[in-house]
């Protein structure tokens, strides 16, 4: 996979993508309020709102023609529709809404649409 994505919060790993059943389309990250959220690579903001039911605060950034992530429960939104954004910089502040029920990031990986797992994407953390 691309080696060039990065992580997008510091925190400990909730839960893991699941294709099945539950289908649980992505990875949650907790930490504490205010724990900063970056982009997990370079692209432009497509989404900055609240209007996704059960995602609370929700960013959505396009990467390129192939990838966009989703970036939801969010205290506070730093960056709005059109921005661009660079590998790393900070975009949210992690928070607790929607259906989580505490402080984490939800984040979520699409290729052409289709959710992946994102751990097969982001660096193994040491």
């Amino acid at each position: 996979m691309s080696s060039d994505w990065l992580w997008p919060a510091e925190g400990p790993l909730l839960t893991r993508f699941d294709p099945g059943p539950g289908m649980r389309h992505g990875i949650d990250i907790g930490g504490k309020p205010g724990t900063p959220v970056r982009a997990a690579r370079a692209g432009i903001v497509l989404y900055s709102g609240s209007g996704l039911r059960g995602y609370g605060r929700l960013i959505i950034i396009r990467h390129d023609k192939k990838y966009i992530t989703a970036y939801a429960h969010n205290a506070q939104l730093l960056v709005s529709e059109g921005a661009r954004v660079k590998a790393g910089q900070v975009i949210a502040r992690m928070g607790q809404s929607g259906n989580a029920g505490r402080v984490m990031l939800h984040f979520e990986l699409r290729e052409k649409g289709r959710p992946k797992d994102p751990l097969a994407y982001l660096p193994p953390r040491p």
